[in-house]
């Protein structure tokens, strides 16, 4: 009988993980109660993705604000330091900066414009061009951004994160000053001990820091990198890939992921006989089109992920075939030829003609995003997504 069904994503319900819990085991049962109430028949390159989150809560790597504070006074001094293109976050910055203001008597924070990292505007950049303001050489104080802009909030959350992070400063004691550019260096005229706290550039400004004369530069990527009194750490990312846990707490990205990743996947082989592959994912890799919000604030979309899923994609572009190389068939005898053509496809197709318009990008970043769309972020209770079919063509 002819198939009918491509790709399919299922979330599969959990039960509610706590610190010290075997995840594996959970994952695993987890999916063999689907394949026992007939919902999944596994195959071969079938792919298990299994949220962050729950992972590092299994772990129990969380950190308090204090822990934040005491690495951060260790590291920077405890007088004034510079705060470099937060992003503006309650959700993953608000906890961080408050960690920051503990451990130092004043912070300067100098906000991207006229958005942040991710895509969070405080203006349009048509309001911005309408001023005649040129965000990629003019900076501005807090008051001059204000007479020119008034106090803009959120598109979404309405929250005006000026007046809220200056207000998170100094609940914690500390002095604050607000600054706009887009150029990191400006931070030095005020301190010259720098925290950046941009996710996908941070190289690049620690590089431009360090060479204009900074006295200490580190990212988020520095800070809980190791235990503090106890705490939680993340040895590669630090403070990146934070949530808010609680009010005085946070949870950082999970250790081991790929240890993790390789023993679900050998548990799955022993209990279903199939190659299946398996990956922990956090934000998928997508941008919002209303609020142009660029989803991914965690370093990467997966920290730890099985052999299969290494690489890009290796697609022909159907369009392409039936508007151009075939255009003179159709029916049955088109199919057949675009079959044909899968089945004799190079295997390496990057860069030719019959692949323009396929998805250039890693296949972790791909199936992270449907994933993340599949498994949402609030109360469906799904973290743990079963996709089949992501592999198959027109041929299967």
């Amino acid at each position: 009988m002819k198939r009918v069904t491509g790709t399919v994503s299922r979330g599969l319900r959990a039960p509610i993980i706590k610190a010290g819990e075997d995840l594996a085991k959970t994952v695993v049962d987890t999916v063999m109660e689907a394949v026992d109430n007939h919902e999944i028949e596994p195959r071969d390159k079938d792919v298990l993705a299994i949220t962050e989150s729950i992972l590092a809560r299994a772990q129990g790597n969380y950190c308090s604000i204090d822990h934040i504070a005491k690495d951060v006074k260790e590291k920077m001094g405890g007088e004034t330091i510079g705060v470099v293109f937060p992003i503006t976050s309650r959700n993953r910055f608000s906890i961080c900066l408050k960690g920051f203001a503990r451990g130092a008597k004043k912070v300067v924070i100098l906000f991207s414009y006229p958005s942040d990292e991710v895509g969070n505007a405080f203006v349009s950049q048509e309001i911005v061009d309408e001023k005649g303001i040129n965000p990629y050489v003019d900076t501005l104080t807090e008051k001059e951004f204000e007479e020119l802009f008034g106090k803009p909030c959120h598109t979404f959350t309405a929250m005006n994160y000026v007046d809220y992070y200056r207000e998170v400063v100094e609940g914690e004691g500390a002095k604050a000053e607000i600054i706009f550019s887009n150029d990191p260096r400006e931070i030095l005229k005020y301190t010259k001990k720098v925290l950046t706290c941009d996710i996908h550039t941070r190289f690049r400004s620690k590089r431009l820091l360090e060479k204009a004369g900074a006295e200490v530069v580190l990212g988020m990527d520095d800070i809980m990198t190791h235990s503090i009194d106890g705490s939680g750490y993340n040895e590669q990312y630090g403070l990146l890939g934070s949530n808010k846990a609680t009010e005085d707490t946070v949870k950082l990205f999970p250790n081991d992921a790929q240890a993790f990743v390789e023993d679900v996947q050998k548990r799955l082989i022993e209990k279903t006989g199939k190659q299946i592959e398996v990956m922990v994912y956090g934000d998928g890799a997508f941008k919002d089109p209303v609020g142009k919000i660029w989803e991914l604030a965690d370093p990467v979309v997966s920290p730890g992920y099985t052999d299969g899923l290494e690489g890009t994609p290796n697609e022909l572009k159907l369009k392409y075939l039936a508007d151009y190389a075939f255009a003179d068939l159709k029916g049955e005898e088109l199919a057949e030829a675009i079959r044909q053509s899968i089945q004799e496809k190079d295997a390496q197709l990057k860069g030719k003609m019959v692949s323009e318009g396929t998805t250039p990008r890693q296949l972790t970043d791909l199936l992270g995003s449907l994933a993340d769309l599949t498994s949402g972020s609030g109360d469906k209770g799904t973290p743990f997504v079963y996709i089949q079919g992501y592999f198959d063509n027109y041929t299967d």
